[in-house]
């Protein structure tokens, strides 16, 4: 995946969150769908989604991506100590459990 044309591939570390407010919003449905794969390949079941406050329309595009995802268990809005309504929770099936 690229960030724009002719940049390398992006690196992003598989922590458990991910901050999408540096991303063009073209590469948000990639990046999400490749980082599911990458936490899960690294045995973390559990992260968030930084998609910022804002007027939610990135939240939502978060939201239905989450909703559609096959090894999702659960998501929801993070408590507020951990961002809030600007960040998503996500608990997936580990590959095990697949």
């Amino acid at each position: 995946m690229k960030k724009e044309k002719n940049q390398d591939p992006l690196k992003v570390a598989i922590t458990g969150t991910l901050d999408l407010h540096d991303y063009n919003p073209n590469d948000i449905k990639p990046l999400i769908l490749e980082y599911l794969y990458q936490c899960q390949q690294k045995g973390l079941s559990h992260g968030r989604i930084i998609h910022g406050k804002g007027i939610g329309t990135l939240r939502d595009i978060v939201h239905s991506i989450l909703k559609k995802h096959k090894d999702v268990c659960s998501f929801g809005i993070c408590p507020p100590t951990a961002g809030g309504w600007g960040a998503t929770f996500f608990t997936l099936k580990l590959m095990e459990q697949i």
